[in-house]
């Protein structure tokens, strides 16, 4: 299949190139939204009288089924795909192949992946806050079973003075407020529509970018093109929020893996969660505690990756 960005070029990239730049294996999971970015396009192209309402109705129907058939895993990826927008453009053009050239006009692909993209980091951004809240119900919900429970306080690992088991608790369930507060503050910069920008600089087609971001769900629009489509801070901040929640969660792992030694003796694990050793069977290993604090460190990581790509992102 000709790719996206191929017009000018005579030879076939080389399979080295394919190789090397393929996304698919990662941006597949932007499959449901980037079919809802070229339905809702189509919808515009035909508000603007450049194709058909039954040629939008066309578009709109395969489109659908796409999504659908890469959801349920029947959908048939090709060696050639690139990308999920690739994928989804080669299928479009096999299930409606008089309405597909069409539905590109005025759509480039720098605003067509923005677009996916800040429609998935909503919708699974939003279960990242919900997860965070079950946990501080979850705390709560056991300050308020242990409100008389005294435990002597600690500074420096050192016993300092006496507090309400509840009062520690909660220390823990304030600062995953803040985490959720963060992200859904983050996710209001993200509720923004960068199409219309086209590659940088929109096009002259007349589409009704309003009208488009409305259909998809954006609260707002980009009011310029060039940020619009260069713009990742909405990922960063989303990552820098999700990091700070992962270093609140190592912190109460790690007070589960003190509490839970036999020196400290204040809790004690469900077996249920909890695992053993083959050599000594006496021992209850805190192993889920251990591991929510080694993974901190994988979204540390991810954060700071994400950052260092900034400077080339044009």
């Amino acid at each position: 299949m000709t790719k996206l960005w191929g017009g000018r070029f005579g030879d076939e990239p080389a399979p080295e190139l394919i190789a090397f730049t393929e996304s698919l294996s990662f941006d597949r999971l932007l499959a449901n939204e980037d079919c809802a970015v070229l339905a809702a396009h189509a919808r515009a192209l035909a508000r603007a009288g450049i194709i058909g309402d039954d040629d939008a109705d066309v578009a709109v129907a395969a489109l659908e089924g796409i999504a659908k058939d890469i959801a349920s895993g029947s959908f048939g990826f090709d060696d050639g795909d690139e990308d999920i927008h690739t994928a989804v453009e080669r299928a479009l053009l096999a299930r409606a192949p008089d309405v597909a050239p069409r539905v590109r006009a005025g759509l480039s692909r720098n605003d067509r992946v923005v677009a996916a993209l800040r429609l998935w980091l909503i919708r699974h951004g939003r279960s990242v806050a919900l997860t965070l809240c079950d946990l501080i119900d979850a705390l709560t919900g056991r300050a308020r079973e242990h409100a008389d429970a005294l435990l002597p306080g600690y500074t420096h690992l050192q016993r300092a003075q006496p507090v309400r088991l509840a009062h520690h608790l909660l220390a823990h369930a304030f600062a995953f407020e803040r985490d959720v507060r963060r992200l859904l503050d983050a996710l209001g910069r993200t509720d923004v529509s960068p199409l219309g920008a086209g590659a940088l600089a929109g096009s002259t087609l007349g589409l009704d970018a309003h009208a488009t971001a409305h259909a998809l769900g954006f609260g707002f629009v980009a009011p310029n093109s060039i940020d619009a489509v260069s713009d990742r801070d909405f990922v960063a901040e989303f990552c820098a929020a999700v990091a700070i929640a992962a270093v609140h969660a190592s912190r109460l792992g790690e007070e589960i893996v003190l509490w839970t030694s036999a020196e400290f003796g204040f809790a004690e694990l469900s077996d249920a969660f909890a695992t053993g050793s083959s050599l000594m069977p006496q021992k209850k290993n805190p192993d889920v505690a251990e591991l929510a604090r080694g993974k901190a460190g994988r979204l540390i990581g991810n954060l700071t990756g994400l950052l260092a790509t900034f400077p080339v992102r044009y």
